[in-house]
C-alpha cells in the first residue's frame, strides 16, 4: 500500500465516514475532527496535506475558517464539501485558494480522484513556497520596481525604505486594505542586509488568540490538547530574518505584552515551556488601523505601539495616485496573460478611461483582481459594465450638464494620461535619450519629440 500524506476530515461523523475508508484504502493517515476549531488546533500540532473540509461544520463562518486554515497550514490543499453546488461560495472559495468545491453527494470515487488530484498539485506549491525566500535580487527587484516608480508619492515611500532598509529598526507600515503594504515589507526585506535569510508573514487577523500565539511562539509537546509534539513558531523560523506581522493592531492584548518582550528582550517561552528561546529577528509591522487612536481608544498598548513605530511608512491609497493605474493595470496583464496562457492584447481606451475615473476601494489588490477577470474571461465589457455601476451617484445636475456628458472627449483625456505615463517612464527609463526612448516606445523620434511637447513633459533634473 501506497504511504500517501496525512489527510485532515473536518465535518460530522456520517461525512467522516463517507470518506475515511477510501482515504485509508489509498494509503492516507486519515484524521477526522467535528469541527474547525478542533481542525485549526491539529493543523497546529501535526503536518497535514489535505483537508475536506464539510461548510456546514463551519456554520457562517466558512469562508473565514477557509481563510484560517490556509493562515496556519499553507501547503496544505482544501477541499470544499457543499449541499448544494453554489456558484458564490464555489468562486469565492476558489479565490481564497481552495483546491476544488464538491457537493456531499459527490461519489467517493470522484472525491478520491480530486484528493490525488490535490496531492500532485500540492508538491510544487510547497516547494515554490520554500524557495521564496530564496528568490532574490534580479527576480525580487524586477517585480517590486514596477510598484515604486511610477509616482511621486511612491517615489518618496521608496527613498524612506531604502533609509529604513540599511538598519535593523522596527519598521511599521500603515495604509488601508490592498494599498501595498505586503509589497513595501518585502520591499524592506529585500533590500536589508537580512535579504537572503527568510522572511516570514504572520496574519495576526486569521487565528483566534490561542492558536495565533502557537503560530508566533511554538509549543511544546503537551502544551494542549492535540500538541503530540514541539513545534517551532514563526520567531524560530525567522531567526536571522525578517518577520513581518500583517494586520497587527488585531493583536489580543495578552499577546501584545507577549510581543512586547520580545521586542524588548530577544527572548521569549513556548507555550507549555519552561525554557526561554533566543531570537535574532527584524520585525516589520504592518495595520490598516490607525494605531495612535487605538492607543488613545485603549484598544492598544502605548508601549508596544512606540515600540514598533521607530520608523513609520504610510502607503498612499491608489485613487492618490492615478497617474499609476494604466501602468499597473499593464504590467498585471502581462503577469496573468502570462499565467493563463493568454493573449495580451491592452486595453480599449474606454476602458482606460473608467480605471482612471473610478476610486479603487479595494486599491491595489482591486485592480489585480479585476485585470485577472478580464485575462480569464477574455471579456473587458462585463469590468466596464461592473465599474459604471460602482461609481458614487452624482448630485442632481443643472438642465445644460448632460450636453457635457461626452465619451469621446473622456477617452481622449484618458489616452493623454496614459500617453503622458508611457512615455515619461520610457523617458526614465533611458535617462532621457530621446532615440532610445523612442524605440521602446515604437515610434518615430520625430512623434515622440511633439508628444514631448503636445504633453508638456519637464525636461529631467539635472543629476539625472
Amino acid at each position: 500500500m501506497a504511504d500517501l500524506p496525512p489527510l485532515l476530515l473536518i465535518g460530522d461523523a456520517a461525512f467522516g465516514e463517507r470518506y475515511e475508508a477510501g482515504a485509508r484504502r489509498r494509503g492516507h493517515a486519515v484524521t477526522r475532527v467535528g469541527s474547525p476549531e478542533a481542525g485549526l488546533a491539529h493543523l497546529g500540532a501535526q503536518p497535514t496535506a489535505v483537508i475536506l473540509l464539510d461548510l456546514a461544520a463551519a456554520g457562517a463562518g466558512g469562508i473565514q475558517t477557509l481563510r484560517s486554515l490556509h493562515a496556519v497550514a499553507p501547503e496544505a490543499a482544501v477541499l470544499l464539501f457543499t449541499e448544494m453546488q453554489e456558484v458564490g461560495t464555489a468562486v469565492e472559495a476558489m479565490r481564497l485558494g481552495a483546491a476544488d468545491v464538491l457537493t456531499k453527494s459527490t461519489p467517493p470515487e470522484v472525491v478520491d480522484r480530486a484528493i490525488a488530484r490535490a496531492v500532485e498539485q500540492r508538491a510544487p506549491r510547497a516547494e515554490a513556497r520554500a524557495l521564496r525566500p530564496l528568490l532574490r535580487d534580479a527576480q525580487t527587484a524586477g517585480e517590486l520596481k514596477v510598484f515604486f516608480i511610477h509616482s511621486e508619492a511612491m517615489r518618496r515611500v521608496k527613498a524612506l525604505i531604502d533609509q529604513a532598509a540599511a538598519t535593523d529598526a522596527t519598521v511599521l507600515i500603515e495604509g488601508e486594505s490592498g494599498a501595498g503594504k505586503s509589497l513595501v515589507a518585502y520591499a524592506l526585506h529585500a533590500a536589508s542586509a537580512r535579504g537572503s535569510r527568510p522572511l516570514v508573514k504572520v496574519n495576526c487577523a486569521t487565528l483566534p488568540a490561542e492558536l495565533l500565539e502557537s503560530e508566533l511562539f511554538g509549543h511544546e509537546r503537551g502544551a494542549f490538547t492535540g500538541a503530540h509534539r514541539k513545534k517551532p513558531g514563526k520567531f524560530e523560523l525567522a531567526h536571522e530574518g525578517t518577520l513581518f506581522l500583517d494586520e497587527v493592531g488585531e493583536l489580543p492584548a495578552p499577546l501584545q505584552a507577549k510581543l512586547l518582550q520580545v521586542l524588548q528582550d530577544g527572548e521569549f517561552a513556548r507555550l507549555g515551556g519552561t525554557q526561554d528561546v533566543r531570537v535574532d529577528v527584524r520585525v516589520l509591522a504592518a495595520t490598516n488601523r490607525q494605531l495612535a487612536k487605538a492607543v488613545a481608544a485603549g484598544l492598544f498598548r502605548a508601549d508596544l505601539y512606540y515600540r514598533l513605530n521607530v520608523v513609520r511608512l504610510e502607503v498612499p491609497p491608489l485613487r492618490a495616485r492615478r497617474e499609476e493605474v494604466p501602468i499597473l493595470a499593464e504590467h498585471f496583464l502581462r503577469v496573468y496573460a502570462a499565467r493563463y496562457n493568454r493573449p495580451a492584447r491592452g486595453f480599449a481606451p474606454e476602458t482606460l478611461a473608467l480605471f482612471l475615473a473610478y476610486d479603487w476601494p479595494g486599491n491595489l489588490r482591486e485592480l489585480e483582481n479585476l485585470v485577472k477577470r478580464i485575462v480569464v474571461l477574455e471579456d473587458e465589457a462585463a469590468v466596464r459594465s461592473e465599474l459604471h455601476g460602482a461609481g458614487p451617484a452624482p448630485a442632481t445636475p443643472p438642465a445644460a450638464a448632460p450636453a457635457k456628458l461626452n465619451l469621446k472627449s473622456a477617452v481622449r483625456r484618458a489616452t493623454r494620461e496614459v500617453e503622458r505615463a508611457l512615455i515619461g517612464e520610457a523617458l526614465q527609463r533611458t535617462r532621457w535619450n530621446r532615440m532610445e526612448a523612442s524605440r521602446l516606445l515604437q515610434i518615430s523620434y520625430k512623434a515622440l519629440l511633439y508628444k514631448i511637447r503636445d504633453l508638456d513633459l519637464r525636461n529631467p533634473p539635472p543629476d539625472m
